[in-house]
């Protein structure tokens, strides 16, 4: 970057003489501050100064002083063509957290182990930087623990090069190239803008949803299965319309296919663990008589809650719908023909 010098400052100055001061609606510099930050980092192709004097209510040479104040302070600030921005690969934030807050994201750290299958480097830096800027104890040594317990696992570098990439298309909001092999084997290439990135609540995995201009639609790519991506110098826009959380209201994991209501019967048995969770945000739950209970929920296709259904073992019916049914029976015959030393068909 370009670094700023007093020659800048001073020919940014307007040349009235009118005393400078901050903005009636930032309250400090350290809030103005704050806010110049905030905009740069989510503002991928930089801030002009008149933008950003502009938005605190303050002289362009008072910008000036804050963007050396903010790289005294360690922020990466880059400048090209009179535009600045942050440089995110290298940017650190500062947060506090109470010590509630702390075992929160200590919750969140175990799920990541959970997850994680493999050794991500830069999970494992994540995790490491959260224990260090912790004050020693418990919950500290705990979220090293689990920095180290992934830092053992093998590491994919393919895997986490994809991953990278993704990342920063989805951050910058850059077309990427993809090569991806579906479960059929079939190798395609694709041009996909990522709307969105999300991992599976039931499986290792993380999958990216975007618009796929070999489809001409939205569609989800599991990233474990794309073989290379390249990121594109063509930017794209998210439509309006486009909420992920509501994209993925109903589906069980990832996968938003046809709507359809499954309905399941739980013995007695298991009805306590069906009780105490609630497994999908559209379920309706009615006590039977003999101490069990109906599950029914209205979720996007059947494929994924197939493997959920089905670790329930004979503790769990599935009375709707009649594709979801047939595929329980013949996973079940299948089993009684492995264990009767028989042939699955």
């Amino acid at each position: 970057m370009h670094k700023l010098d007093d020659a800048a400052i001073a020919t940014s100055a307007p040349q009235s003489s009118y005393a400078e001061e901050d903005d009636h609606r930032v309250a400090s510099k350290a809030a103005r501050l704050r806010r110049i930050e905030h905009r740069l980092y989510n503002a991928p192709e930089g801030l002009r100064v008149s933008d950003l004097a502009r938005d605190c209510g303050v002289t362009r040479r008072t910008i000036y002083r804050d963007l050396e104040a903010l790289e005294s302070m360690g922020v990466p600030i880059w400048e090209d063509s009179g535009r600045f921005g942050i440089n995110r690969a290298t940017y650190l934030s500062t947060i506090r957290l109470n010590l509630n807050e702390t075992v929160a994201l200590y919750f969140a750290a175990r799920l990541l182990a959970h997850h994680s299958d493999e050794h991500n480097p830069h999970t494992v830096s994540a995790l490491d930087k959260l224990a260090a800027g912790m004050p020693a104890g418990t919950v500290a040594e705990h979220i090293a623990r689990v920095a180290d317990l992934v830092r053992e696992r093998p590491v994919r570098t393919a895997y986490v090069r994809i991953l990278e990439v993704l990342t920063l298309a989805w951050a910058e909001q850059r077309m990427v190239r993809l090569r991806y092999r579906a479960p059929n084997r079939e190798l395609t290439e694709r041009d996909v803008a990522p709307y969105f990135i999300e991992v599976s609540r039931s499986a290792p995995a993380a999958y990216v949803i975007g618009h796929d201009r070999l489809r001409v639609a939205i569609r989800t790519f599991k990233i474990e299965r794309i073989e290379s991506a390249e990121l594109l110098d063509e930017t794209y826009t998210v439509p309006d319309d486009f909420d992920p959380y509501a994209f993925l209201a109903r589906a069980w994991g990832v996968m938003d296919e046809t709507e359809v209501e499954v309905q399941v019967r739980f013995s007695a048995h298991v009805a306590p663990q069906i009780r105490e969770s609630l497994w999908h945000h559209s379920q309706r739950l009615t006590e039977l008589a003999n101490g069990g209970c109906e599950l029914v929920m209205t979720i996007g296709g059947i494929r994924e809650v197939l493997p959920w259904i089905l670790g329930w073992g004979a503790d769990a019916e599935v009375l709707a719908p009649p594709a979801l049914c047939a595929e329980v029976q013949a996973h079940a015959m299948r089993m009684v023909a492995l264990y009767d030393g028989g042939q699955a068909s």
